[in-house]
C-alpha cells in the first residue's frame, strides 16, 4: 500500500483505553478523512493483537496502517510500515527486514539536513515538529515554519507536520509546505468523526 501524498494523519491514542475502544475511535477517523494511521502506544497491553486488529481496520478503507518504533511489531502483523524516531533502527536495517514495499518515515524533529539525508538513504515520507504546545509531548524541542518552507525547497518525498495542531492553527503549516498533519489528541480528545472531518477540510 502507498504511503498517501496529503491529508490527515492520524496517531492513536490507547492509554487507558480498551481494545474495543480504540477501535472504534480508529473506524471515526477513518470515516472522517484520515488518509493514514500509525499506531503508537507507549503503554501497551496486548501490542500484537491491537496493532492486527487495526491492520485489518485500515485495510477496510484502503488506509496504510504504520508502526510506531517497533519493526518487530510491523514484521510480527504484516504492517504497512514503521515510523522511526532518534533511538530506533536506522532506515537501511528497516529497509533490510521489512522489506522494498514497507512504508518508512523518519521524525527529524527540526533539522532539515537530517530530513535530506533520510530520504537520501530511502525514507518514504519525513515529518518535523512539534510545531505548537503538544499534551503528548510537552517537553519535545520546538520546530520552525521557516524549517518547513526549507524543506519543500529540498525534498521530493511528502512532509509531515507533527505537534499540537489543530483546525485554526494548521493553515500556516499547510501553507508553509505540509503535505500531511499527523494529530493525536485533537482527533481523539473529542469526538474522533467531527474532528477528522475539520481537519480534512482543509486539504
Amino acid at each position: 500500500m502507498k504511503f498517501p501524498v496529503r491529508g490527515l494523519y492520524a496517531i492513536t491514542q490507547p492509554d487507558h483505553r480498551r481494545i474495543e475502544q480504540v477501535l472504534q475511535d480508529v473506524e471515526a477517523a477513518l470515516k472522517g478523512g484520515a488518509v493514514v494511521v500509525q499506531y503508537r502506544d507507549k503503554y501497551p497491553i496486548n501490542a500484537a493483537l491491537l496493532a492486527s486488529r487495526l491492520l485489518t481496520l485500515c485495510h477496510s478503507y484502503q488506509v496504510p496502517l504504520l508502526i510506531n518504533d517497533s519493526v518487530e511489531l510491523a514484521l510480527a502483523v504484516g504492517a504497512d510500515g514503521v515510523h522511526l524516531g532518534r533511538d530506533d533502527v536506522d532506515i537501511g536495517e528497516a529497509r533490510r527486514r521489512l522489506g522494498a514495499d514497507a512504508i518508512i518515515g523518519i521524525s527529524c524533529y527540526n533539522d532539515v539536513a537530517k530530513a535530506c539525508s533520510a530520504a537520501e538513504h530511502g525514507a518514504d515520507y519525513v515529518a518535523f515538529g512539534r510545531f505548537f504546545p503538544s499534551g503528548t509531548k510537552p517537553l519535545a524541542a520546538p520546530a520552525e515554519i521557516t524549517t518547513l518552507q526549507a524543506a519543500t525547497q529540498q525534498l521530493s518525498v511528502p512532509i509531515v507536520a507533527i505537534g499540537g495542531i489543530l483546525p485554526e492553527n494548521a493553515g500556516q503549516l499547510l501553507a508553509a509546505g505540509a503535505d500531511l498533519l499527523a494529530v493525536i489528541g485533537g482527533i481523539f480528545d473529542h469526538e474522533p468523526e467531527a474532528a477528522a472531518r475539520a481537519y480534512q477540510l482543509l486539504f
